[in-house]
Order: C-alpha cells, then sequence, then structure tokens
C-alpha cells in the first residue's frame, strides 16, 4: 500500500501537460466488462433500489467508479485504504486527461457518495473525501441555433420515404417540445394523445410529465405514422418485446437508441452545413432560448424542459440578454462601449 499523504501517479510528463492520454486509462473507464469492488456495487445497487437513480446517471456513476478504482489499483491501494491525497490524484488525473470540470464534480460525486456509503454500512476508516473540494464549474452558457438555422435544418430533411418521414419527426419534436434524447427514444406509441396534441415523456428520476406539440411537431409524427411510415421500418417479427411499442425505430426495426439519433443529427446538419453546430441537446437549447426570446414565461418553460430546479432554466435567460446585448450594441447609434467616441 502506498502510504498515506504520499504522491500519486498521474503519468509522466505533467508539467509539461504530456500526461493527457496517460491518465485518460483511469478517466476513460472504458472496459465495460471490467469488475467494481463488492461495496461499489452495493452502493450502486442501493442507489437504485433505495432512490430510483435514472440508469444513465447509474451507467455514469459506473464509469466513474470504475476509473476511480483502477487509479487506485495502479497505484497500489484500493478503496478500503484510500487516502484524501488518492482522491486529489484521482481528480488531477481527470483534469490531466482534459475532462471538464463538471465531470470531475460528478466523478467525486459518485467517489464520496460510495465511501460514506462504507461508512453508513459499518466499515472501519474515515471518510477520505470530506475534506475534497469539488472543481467548480465555469458558468458555460447553452449554445442555441438561430431561428434560420433551424429553419434549415429542418428544410434538409424531406419527408418522402420512411427514413425521411422519421428523421423530420424526431427533429420537430426535439425542436418543438425541448425534451432530452433519452426522453425520446424512450417514447411509446402509447404516449402519444393525438386528439389533445400532447405527448407524454418520462424523464430524470422517473417523473412524468405533459408536454403540448405544435401544429408542425404534430403533423410531423402524423406523417411517420401514416401507410409509408413506420410501418416501412417494422419488422414481421419483433426481436424484443420493448420495440413493438417504440414510437421511432431504426432501419432493423429495433427501438432507436440516443447513439442513433444523435447520428441522424449529424448527418442532417451536415446536409444542412451546420456540422460544427449542431449536438443532441442543442435543439433542446434552441427550444428553451427562443421561447424565453419571445416572451415566454420562465416557469411554463421550466415545466416543459422538466427542470427540477428554476435556478437550471435561468441559464436560458442569461443567453437572451446576452444576444439582447449584442444586438443593441450593434445597431443602437448611441449604444458604443465604455471609452467608445
Amino acid at each position: 500500500m502506498r502510504p498515506a499523504g504520499g504522491d500519486w501517479h498521474v503519468g509522466p510528463g505533467a508539467a509539461r501537460g504530456g500526461t493527457r492520454r496517460h491518465a485518460s486509462r483511469w478517466a476513460d473507464g472504458v472496459d465495460e466488462g471490467e469488475a467494481l469492488s463488492a461495496t461499489a456495487e452495493e452502493f450502486l445497487t442501493w442507489l437504485a433500489v433505495e432512490h430510483g437513480r435514472a440508469r444513465n446517471t447509474l451507467q455514469a456513476y459506473r464509469r466513474d467508479l470504475r476509473g476511480y478504482e483502477r487509479f487506485l489499483a495502479e497505484n497500489g491501494t484500493d478503496p478500503e485504504h484510500a487516502t484524501p491525497a488518492a482522491v486529489e490524484g484521482y481528480l488531477a488525473a481527470m483534469a490531466a486527461a482534459g475532462r471538464a470540470p463538471s465531470t470531475r464534480a460528478r466523478a467525486l460525486a459518485a467517489i464520496r457518495g460510495m465511501h460514506r456509503f462504507r461508512l453508513e454500512e459499518g466499515a472501519g476508516g474515515g471518510d477520505p473525501t470530506a475534506d475534497v473540494l469539488a472543481p467548480r464549474p465555469g458558468l458555460r452558457l447553452p449554445k442555441a441555433l438561430a431561428e434560420d438555422e433551424v429553419l434549415a435544418l429542418l428544410q434538409a430533411v424531406p419527408d418522402d420515404d420512411a427514413v425521411s418521414r422519421r428523421d423530420r419527426a424526431i427533429v420537430e419534436l426535439l425542436y418543438g417540445t425541448g425534451m432530452r434524447v433519452s426522453e425520446l427514444v424512450g417514447l411509446g406509441l402509447g404516449d402519444l394523445q393525438g386528439e389533445r396534441r400532447l405527448v407524454r415523456v418520462l424523464g430524470k428520476g422517473g417523473k412524468e410529465r405533459l408536454v403540448p406539440l405544435g401544429r408542425h411537431a404534430a403533423l410531423a409524427v402524423q406523417r411517420w405514422l401514416e401507410p409509408g411510415g413506420r410501418a416501412r421500418l417494422a419488422p414481421a417479427r419483433w426481436a424484443r418485446r420493448g420495440d413493438a411499442d417504440a414510437l421511432f425505430l431504426n432501419a432493423r426495426g429495433r427501438r432507436m437508441t440516443r447513439q442513433g439519433v444523435w447520428g441522424v443529427l449529424k448527418r442532417r446538419a451536415a446536409a444542412a452545413g451546420l456540422a460544427a453546430k449542431v449536438h443532441p441537446h442543442v435543439l433542446r437549447h434552441s427550444c428553451a432560448t427562443h421561447m424565453l426570446a419571445r416572451g415566454a414565461d420562465i416557469r411554463v418553460v421550466q415545466e416543459l424542459l422538466g427542470h427540477a430546479s428554476v435556478a437550471t432554466t435561468q441559464l436560458y435567460t442569461r443567453v437572451t440578454l446576452e444576444h439582447l446585448r449584442r444586438v443593441y450594441e450593434q445597431a443602437h447609434p448611441r449604444a458604443g462601449r465604455a471609452g467608445e467616441r
């Protein structure tokens, strides 16, 4: 075991910034078959059963804990004997690998949760994370497309065949409702309330919300569900029971995945000349930003997007205010910056 308070190895060349590739061995956690400690597995089970944490959250925590335990093992220790220096060493390795402060903060939350779980279960020792400060992420404003860019993206998606109808409905739904990609791929046929133009969305933590469908989104979904749309991709025999109810199917007749939707967005964005600007969350950001810019109440946008706290939604008001300031400074003859004549 390494002595408490000893130096923790994050790869050669750290002072020269050459540790990125070396440190990523711990930060990536790419080996899905790699076993976790019994404590880590019990902690993740506890989160799932007792707290109902979302599947995506559990997967992220699993990756974080896998990287942490791999780092400890390569430095000759384990979670039972981890020290504050070990925890800080892992966070330093993540930073050297280029991980964002928010990613490192989430990793620390997973690590801290596991160590506190150990103590509550009667394990000896202390909490090595007690005095470790979480990385402070800087304020990152969501990047939204301009309204004409969204229109260009939609115009790049025809609806003349089954795949195009599906892709058009995907883009219209993501922009029209602001739902997350994970929420979109979880939609079933029974979640649509066509007469009321509503869709039931299962959000984070298993929370349901009803989201209205705009005219364009409703028409796109209707076109996808008409003959020549979804039926063309449906197989003669369903491979999995859950696929039969899926709203969106891939070319093999299975429920679309988040990666599949991301592939759709990349392909359609490239056709519209927007490849560098489009990512899975950009249509969600654009929906919120454009609604607030047009005068929507912030509480309505919070409910639409399924934010637990209005503080999250307030980030979008900052986006619209920044845009307002830029337009004002460019257009008003007396809006010169300080020092300008």
